[in-house]
């Protein structure tokens, strides 16, 4: 059966169920494909009762979408008011997308990983007045009053709601529903749907950067649509197009724009969508189960995959891992020389790497990485082993996720970004002050984008806005080298640089990926600055190198204190000065002292964006002590 393609943009008669209801944003029709969930258990049982994955239709869903709708409107919300949507993913967060979509309210996630009072500061700053949020996530709304009560008037649950949350919400003048009443309110109503526009905003998509309050990134119908056309187009043009029998397991936050727009891709390509039951501890457990074709992820996941890859094969015993490495290297070098990764090594695909896909649940044919850049060793690794298409995409909030995605069956696009999507327009721009000349024989620069994904602007910071757009180019910021095959390279962050004290201009997150191939390390942050002569730097160990490494140097206690021994310091220390060799830095680029630290870099503390991009203000605010300790004890 099939399913004719229409979004938000155009009103057209539905064709089945309410022939008098307009579209709410891809049509959902004759649909085969589904929204999935896992049932999770009740207090009574254990977690092993979860049970398989069941399902809705699209029309299931496109029904929902038009009884919220009407619930929604019947609370005198019309079209342009910001709704916010608050929790993990689930077929309710999409329900509540897509009934904004329906009538032309602005869509604004809420998430509190952007850090203290955020959640309150997006209520006010964007005037929300009705919120959809998980049940955990209750007591966090109630929390911000009496600020947002001039704005928030409904509050709806994922779930039920207690009494003891009803008496506090009536105390705040606040109308709070459980979601099956709230899905009844509007039933004596059916409201017409408003004409909505290419250039209406579809949504307010809240980012932190790396300093000040969150800004509210304004990206229209015409943007989302424009970014969808241009990775069908991409993925068509080398027949890997998402399709009807896909599966698309949710679990990075809808709440950013990556998983946004790929799940906005699948609906319209009415394929299924499962979701995680948000616990990170069984998330394998939901892959599995699922068995998803297509897997987005961010590149921590990706590295502990590799990493337990990596170790499960290394205490394989000493035949198994030589099979593995002469199945590995046969592959690879047949891939090298251009074969497609399905027809470079058939047979040690089924002996040998089928187990890594049943891993993975059996069916992966896609996975997709993107929010920051995967090591390139270990995009390759994946590449082989998984026998899927492995391919880093790049974008931001404010191009709408992806402009550039890499080309399956390419391995020499292994690093990079890939070749920029049909619908942008890019150059480079030289930034002499780091030495980058966009018309060296080798272009290297600040990345501008133009086209119709990019935002419309920040909300209510138009002097930001001038800061980015400039005569219709958005500065990414990001410092890019073209390859002779035409795809993209990041290299480095073009406000991440610092002078030295002897007038040496350092590129920071250039040598962060420098240092990051050092296996016994998971992070590092690096600092300097114009009144020193020499770099310092914070790292995370990789616990189970350095505990091996203990062992056999004979550096006892447990993790934190074998990080705490001078052994280890000068251990990590000699490794970072050879990869500094052996990468031929400058020498005003090796780190000169070294800070272990066996606790992660984590957005708890306030030291990582929601997309893991570190916030080097917040960095030295908190590592301050341990900065002025290495310089001092360096000089002496």
């Amino acid at each position: 059966m099939g399913m004719k393609k229409t979004y938000v943009v155009e009103i057209e008669k539905a064709k089945e169920g309410d022939e008098s209801r307009p579209s709410v944003g891809p049509v959902y029709r004759n649909v085969l494909a589904k929204h999935g969930f896992r049932p999770l258990p009740d207090a009574l049982h254990t977690c092993w009762d979860v049970g398989k994955y069941e399902w809705l239709t699209y029309k299931q869903v496109y029904d929902t979408v038009l009884k919220v709708g009407d619930s929604i409107c019947s609370r005198g919300i019309q079209k342009g008011a910001r709704c916010g949507i608050y929790g993990i993913n689930c077929i309710k967060w999409v329900v509540g997308m897509q009934a904004c979509n329906a009538h032309g309210l602005h869509c604004v996630p809420l998430y509190d990983s952007l850090g203290a009072g955020a959640v309150t500061y997006i209520i006010c700053h964007a005037q929300i007045s009705i919120v959809f949020a998980e049940e955990t996530k209750i007591s966090e709304v109630l929390k911000t009053f009496p600020d947002t009560a001039n704005y928030l008037k409904t509050l709806v649950s994922f779930g039920t709601v207690t009494n003891q949350q009803k008496l506090d919400a009536e105390k705040c003048g606040l109308d709070i529903y459980p979601w099956q009443e709230f899905l009844h309110l509007g039933t004596k109503n059916q409201f017409d749907l408003p004409p909505k526009t290419r250039s209406d905003i579809c949504t307010i998509m809240y980012t932190s950067g790396t300093t000040g309050e969150p800004k509210g990134v304004m990206i229209t119908n015409e943007s989302i649509l424009s970014i969808l056309s241009g990775v069908n187009h991409h993925l068509e043009s080398m027949n890997e197009e998402f399709r009807v029998s896909d599966v698309y397991f949710s679990y990075l936050p809808l709440a950013h724009i990556f998983d946004r727009v790929v799940e906005e891709l699948f609906i319209s390509t009415g394929a299924s969508i499962g979701f995680w039951r948000g616990d990170v501890k069984l998330l394998i457990d939901d892959l599995k189960e699922l068995k998803p074709t297509v897997f987005c992820s961010v590149p921590r996941v990706l590295d502990r995959i590799y990493s337990g890859l990596v170790e499960k094969i290394s205490s394989g015993g000493f035949l198994k891992h030589t099979l593995f490495n002469i199945a590995y290297n046969y592959k690879l070098r047949n891939m090298s020389r251009g074969y497609k990764h399905e027809e470079a090594a058939p047979r040690f695909d089924k002996i040998i790497f089928s187990k890594v896909k049943e891993g993975l649940g059996g069916n992966i044919r896609l996975i997709l990485s993107g929010a920051a850049p995967l090591l390139a060793s270990v995009e390759t690794f994946l590449r082989v082993v998984t026998c899927a298409h492995v391919l880093q995409g790049y974008g931001l909030t404010e191009t709408c996720a992806g402009s550039f995605v890499a080309q399956p069956n390419e391995l020499t696009m292994s690093g990079t970004v890939g070749p920029p999507l049909p619908n942008v327009d890019v150059c480079l721009v030289s930034v002499p002050e780091m030495g980058y000349d966009a018309l060296a024989s080798t272009p290297r620069g600040e990345i501008l984008l133009r086209g119709n994904s990019l935002f419309s602007g920040y909300y209510k910071r138009e002097d930001l806005t001038k800061e980015v757009l400039v005569d219709g180019w958005f500065h990414t910021g990001d410092i890019g080298e073209w390859q002779p095959d035409g795809s993209m390279k990041i290299i480095d962050r073009k406000k991440n640089i610092f002078k030295l004290s002897q007038g040496e201009y350092v590129a920071v997150e250039n040598l962060e990926n420098v240092f990051s191939y050092v296996p016994t390390i998971d992070a590092i942050w690096i600092y300097g600055n114009s009144f020193e002569s020499f770099l310092v730097a914070v790292v995370n160990p990789n616990q189970e190198s350095i505990e091996h490494w203990a062992t056999e140097n004979g550096v006892s206690g447990d993790f934190s204190t074998i990080c705490e021994n001078p052994k280890t310091n000068a251990y990590i220390l000699g490794e970072l000065t050879s990869i500094a060799k052996e990468k031929k830095l400058k020498g005003f680029e090796f780190i000169k002292a070294v800070h272990v630290d066996p606790l992660p870099f984590d957005m708890d503390r306030d030291l990582l964006t929601p997309t893991f991009k570190k916030k080097r203000a917040q960095f030295l605010k908190y590592y301050q002590n341990v900065v002025d300790g290495m310089y001092k004890s360096s000089r002496r």
